[in-house]
């Protein structure tokens, strides 16, 4: 009898504890959270010179790039289904091409929505 009462009360406080503090979630998508400025979301890319760094740096192998006979760079790939969002390739960008948004959303149903694929200049 006393440990059912014991459980009880417990059960009970648990409740008036929680019971006037303000709730933890939000009203998804309605409401959105603020992220801070150290997020690291989707990845973007702009103005690659192509010097491999970014390849070299990237611990799971999600970027890859195609130059042309110029040594442009013309085809840029970010594989999402690989990329852990370290943040090293923006780090370690000497010419602050790739950048990390804020942009979390990144949920699809077809896994080649997942490949971001940036295209400058003319392919060979």
């Amino acid at each position: 009898m006393i440990k059912e009462f014991k459980a009880l009360w417990e059960g009970l406080w648990t409740v008036f504890k929680h019971l006037f503090k303000r709730p933890v979630t939000l009203e998804y998508p309605e409401k959105r959270r603020v992220l801070n400025d150290a997020f690291r979301g989707k990845p973007s890319v702009d103005g690659c010179v192509g010097c491999g760094i970014c390849k070299r740096v990237c611990p799971s192998g999600a970027i890859e790039y195609r130059k042309n006979d110029e040594g442009k760079v013309y085809f840029y790939k970010f594989d999402l289904k690989k990329c852990i969002f370290c943040g090293n390739c923006a780090y370690y960008c000497p010419k602050g091409a790739i950048k990390l948004t804020k942009e979390y959303e990144l949920a699809s149903s077809d896994k080649n929505d997942l490949n971001l694929i940036y295209k400058g200049g003319t392919d060979d």
